[in-house]
């Protein structure tokens, strides 16, 4: 029901102009570093949630420590930016609208599943496409510029996903609960397609159609 609801904004946000670039080989390293620098701001949010929904019977079935990428994103961004990253990088205005709106599921177990398919399952599966595109493009590797998308240490990461399928099958959620996890599927989405939009403008015009 999820995939099939929210298919067409999964296209969208793989179709953009900045991910096209991105996979095409013409980002320059700018434009991935910058990526990496927002998804830094998104997952802080989402695994500080995530670690405080861990009890929860809803949000807790999906939430996994072999999921969480702070760590890798920081080895990442030491590796494009240098020892001081910290200081060189700032949420865009539309990553604080995304981060924002993670936080306020702190309150929303079911909202928050919505936002953690959105991103995890992205990452396990057309960010593995990512990760060999940046390798080959940037010179990058797990050590540093692409740890963000090494998940050696869940295993067979089919097996993974069917089992988080599976554990979202199993959710006792009612009509309401599962429309609204939909619903904030779709606006997860928005808002992800808003954040690549915000740095198509920055670092090509022509990516952010």
């Amino acid at each position: 029901m999820l995939k099939r609801a929210t298919w067409s904004a999964h296209e969208d946000a793989e179709q953009h102009g900045f991910t096209r670039a991105l996979l095409d080989g013409r980002l320059p390293r700018e434009g991935y570093a910058a990526m990496v620098a927002q998804h830094y701001f998104a997952y802080v949010a989402l695994e500080r949630v995530g670690r405080s929904l861990a009890g929860d019977p809803v949000a807790g079935a999906v939430v996994h420590p072999g999921l969480f990428r702070v760590p890798a994103l920081e080895r990442d961004l030491e590796a494009l930016y240098g020892g001081d990253w910290r200081e060189r990088i700032a949420p865009t205005a539309a990553t604080r609208a995304y981060t924002a709106r993670i936080e306020r599921t702190a309150g929303d177990p079911a909202g928050y599943v919505a936002h953690h398919y959105t991103r995890y399952l992205g990452d396990l599966s057309g960010g593995q496409f990512i990760r060999k595109v940046a390798a080959g493009a940037y010179g990058l590797d797990e050590r540093g510029g692409t740890a963000f998308y090494d998940f050696s240490e869940l295993g067979s990461l089919p097996r993974f996903k069917a089992g988080y399928r599976a554990r979202l099958d199993a959710l006792e959620l009612d009509e309401a609960a599962r429309d609204h996890v939909v619903s904030e599927t779709r606006l997860a989405y928005r808002l992800n397609v808003a954040v690549l939009a915000d740095l198509g403008h920055i670092f090509a015009a022509d990516t952010a159609a």
